[in-house]
């Protein structure tokens, strides 16, 4: 696709131009409402129709083809067509897919958590300097790697000058996510550090489930997040070094993260799977950037949402290889990883859509 026509798009429904040659673009989660306030006005002034308060509860497939949509107030909605874009954590979807018996995939993804340092250590670390940096530098960030029992661990989302923010979707979980304002200016650097997960060998007690077994480990992390934590939205946490090393945190350092933190031993309740390559991974982080690995930053669990635990496949016309007239598409359908990539797929869906129109 054309990455450039996509900043583009952004910068004209509002996004700084700073984006269009930037090496890093960062529109900022703060101005992304607007952003997309301006693109659904923008939508509706060409014809397009936005439903609030809406969303689609069956399918009607009649002949392999896709007749209607049925919505929330069990009206019928009839089309021919239908671009799949819900993102990758609209679990009813998978869940209405899976029951109708249309094909759906397990998929690979990566679990782990968020570490969470004061920006002046991440600052110090990448440019040098021995006080606060100079007014003309951002907020340093860092993107690492490291290959741990033959499965990735890895920065995912790093978010310098940023926040750590709740991202549950249902009740009784607890998911950890990133975001950082325009100006990069929060006194604290957070990013994900995920461990790949192999679904086809890494969770054979989960198998049961079919496709939808990554989407049930996921669910099973987020749960043990949410009893850990205290039963509310406080995140189960606990000091870097106290985690590599097997200690309870007594205390724990201030935190970006407003519902606040809770002391737990992360380091025997996350899985083997996770917690083992995770305590290897912060080693060798330690060792490529020193001062990274310290007792001031915090790790808070869990990160879970990185991709779609599930695939919805499609063909070369990007339909659906069985039920005609239904187009996943973006992360929802694992195609896309972000902004950009989920933008590009949602231009290739719609132009693979309105062929024959």
């Amino acid at each position: 696709g054309d990455v450039r026509r996509i900043f583009e798009s952004l910068v004209f429904h509002g996004a700084t131009d700073q984006i269009l040659v930037d090496a890093h673009p960062h529109i900022g989660t703060n101005k992304l409402p607007k952003i997309v306030q301006n693109i659904r006005e923008v939508i509706q002034q060409h014809g397009g129709e936005v439903h609030f308060n809406t969303k689609v509860t069956d399918f009607v497939i009649k002949d392999n083809t896709l007749k209607a949509i049925v919505l929330n107030d069990n009206n019928e909605m009839a089309v021919d067509r239908v671009i799949l874009a819900t993102g990758h954590s609209a679990r009813d979807i998978f869940d209405l897919l899976h029951k109708k018996d249309i094909a759906l995939q397990a998929k690979s993804f990566a679990m782990g958590v968020r570490v969470e340092h004061p920006q002046h250590i991440i600052d110090s670390i990448q440019y040098h300097c021995s006080g606060d940096r100079s007014e003309l530098l951002p907020a340093a960030s860092y993107s690492l790697v490291e290959q741990v029992k033959d499965r990735g661990v890895y920065s995912f989302c790093m978010c310098p000058g940023g926040f750590i923010v709740p991202a549950a979707t249902a009740p009784g979980e607890v998911v950890v996510n990133g975001m950082s304002p325009s100006k990069r200016n929060n006194l604290y650097a957070n990013s994900g550090i995920v461990v790949e997960i192999n679904v086809d060998k890494d969770i054979p007690k989960y198998e049961k489930f079919g496709a939808l077994k990554g989407l049930e480990y996921q669910k099973a992390l987020e749960r043990l997040a949410f009893t850990s934590g205290g039963r509310t939205q406080t995140a189960p946490a606990q000091r870097l070094t106290d985690f590599v090393e097997g200690n309870l945190s007594v205390d724990l350092n201030p935190t970006s993260y407003q519902p606040g933190l809770n002391s737990a031993p992360l380091h025997s309740l996350l899985p083997k799977l996770i917690g083992s390559r995770l305590r290897q991974g912060f080693k060798a982080f330690g060792d490529k950037m020193h001062g990274y690995y310290t007792a001031e930053a915090n790790i808070v669990g869990v990160e879970s949402r990185t991709s779609s635990p599930v695939s919805i496949p499609r063909n070369e016309k990007l339909e659906h290889p069985v039920i005609k007239g239904l187009f996943p598409c973006g992360e929802g359908g694992g195609y896309a990883g972000g902004i950009v990539s989920a933008a590009m797929d949602g231009e290739r869906c719609a132009e693979a859509a309105m062929v024959g129109l």
